[in-house]
């Protein structure tokens, strides 16, 4: 086993905003807003060929089961695809959804039993990349300034979030995330996600887009 190692320099950036690109923003809004997430993503159109897995997942990260079944039951009444019901497993419980614009959301909590009534409440966002190589996916962004928070071997990558990122950035094996969700690993064209940082615009080595955007002021 790979022990975690944890980071001890400050980042220089950080996901500041995560867009999604979609064939019809308006839809793609009423959904968002059904399922509870509108105000931690961007929309806006794309008609980008785009087929199969598109490497990534957004992941929600919660307090209790309840809260998960309260997230994927809107999902699911708002129009999304069940590809994994919520379950119970080693790591505590949670389902995986395929939105209607394609963009795979999954539910998650560590707590195997519920502690209190459902809340709405989002404790972390984990934007999870699909990547071929996480050890020169990770070396590739810690050269963009980004600082590495937890790492598992070639196995899975965890960047520190920095205090204007509401979204927490991690790598995954491709093949592994897609077998975690679910779906089929195969897919071309556009991943279908820009993310927004404070550093300049460039794309990583499996192509996922990034955009300078204005740090927040406070």
């Amino acid at each position: 086993m790979v022990m975690a190692t944890t980071a001890v320099t400050a980042s220089v950036i950080s996901v500041s905003s995560v867009t999604l690109e979609v064939a019809d923003p308006d839809t793609a809004r009423r959904f968002y807003t059904a399922f509870g997430v509108d105000e931690h993503i961007r929309l806006r159109a794309s008609e980008a060929p785009s087929t199969g897995f598109r490497g990534f997942t957004l992941a929600l990260t919660v307090s209790r089961p309840s809260t998960v079944d309260s997230f994927l039951g809107s999902s699911v009444d708002a129009g999304a695809t069940v590809l994994k019901p919520a379950a119970k497993s080693l790591w505590g419980y949670g389902g995986v959804v395929r939105a209607p614009d394609g963009t795979i959301w999954k539910v998650a909590t560590s707590a195997k039993k519920d502690t209190g009534p459902a809340t709405r409440e989002i404790d972390e966002i984990v934007l999870l990349l699909g990547v071929e190589d996480v050890k020169a996916s990770k070396q590739f962004y810690v050269g963009q300034g980004l600082t590495v928070g937890k790492s598992f071997g070639g196995k899975y990558a965890e960047f520190a979030s920095g205090e204007s990122g509401p979204v927490k950035l991690a790598l995954y094996k491709r093949r592994g995330l897609a077998k975690d969700l679910g779906v089929d690993a195969e897919g071309t064209g556009s991943h279908r996600v820009v993310l927004g940082g404070t550093a300049g615009s460039f794309s990583d080595p499996d192509g996922f887009a990034w955009e300078a955007t204005a740090p927040s002021v406070s």
